[in-house]
Formats: structure tokens, sequence, C-alpha cells
């Protein structure tokens, strides 16, 4: 795992950090842009996105295990979505989307 700072695409935009991701044999980009799935045309792409509906660590934080979990599920065109959030009965942490 590495961060946008760390590998210094911190400048580049959505589809050029997903087409970075991509030829660096990345095979899910983890972002707390909740528009991304409107903004890219994700059908064909190598990759899956993991979306976290909060841009805080602190609640990030509390919400790894979950966050792990989508990672692993995640597949290549796919976005999942983690709710950070303390979902309402029957909500769920996890939502799959095109």
């Amino acid at each position: 795992m590495d961060t946008l700072a760390e590998k210094g695409w911190s400048d580049r935009d959505n589809g050029a950090l997903l087409d970075l991701a991509e030829r660096g044999d990345y095979e899910v980009f983890v972002t707390t842009d909740q528009n991304i799935r409107y903004q890219q045309n994700l059908s064909g792409r190598a990759i899956g996105i993991v979306g976290l509906l909060a841009t805080a660590w602190p609640d990030i934080r509390l919400r790894t295990r979950e966050i792990g979990k989508a990672i692993s599920l995640v597949r290549p065109g796919e976005v999942m979505e983690v709710s950070i959030k303390v979902p309402s009965d029957g909500e769920e942490y996890l939502t799959v989307g095109p």
C-alpha cells in the first residue's frame, strides 16, 4: 500500500491516478472522493475502487476491518463504498456499485 504523496502523485486528477495505478500493477484504489464513480468511466478498468464515505482519519480508523473486507471483495471495474457512520437497522457498511 502506498499513498499519493509517497508516489509523488498528489497533483494528478482521478483519471490519471487510475491510469498510473493500473500501470503500477495495483489491484485496488482506495479514495475518499465520493464522486469518482460519476466522474470516471470505470467499465473495462483493471482496478477496483473502494470509496470511503468520510474524510476524517479519527472516523475512518474505526472501520479498518470493513475497509479491509471491501479491499478483499472489490473486483476490477467495480466500486465498493464503505460507510463510516454507524448504520441504522437494515443498512450495511459495504455497498457495491458499477
